[in-house]
């Protein structure tokens, strides 16, 4: 059983998350601008996190998402 908690999603960055290495994809290129380093700054009843938005490219600031360990899954309402 998992849990996830919705977060109004505040602002998206596309940028590798904090703390992950430059070539983290192993393939020599520095690729900042790949979908899958879109990450988001999402707020949970006043404390921000920040997420990644891989598997909600329709995400968009305002919606309400729920989020599993770091990871958007979902969007409940979009803004």
């Amino acid at each position: 059983m998992c849990l996830a908690v919705p977060g109004e999603l505040i602002r998206i960055e596309h940028r590798r998350p904090a703390g992950l290495a430059p070539d983290a994809g192993g393939d020599g290129e520095d690729n900042d601008d790949d979908p899958l380093w879109r990450v988001g700054v999402v707020e949970f009843s006043g404390v921000q996190r920040e997420v990644s938005l891989a598997c909600v490219p329709e995400a968009r600031p305002g919606d309400l998402l729920l989020v599993h360990v770091g990871f958007a899954l979902s969007v409940m309402v979009e803004s």
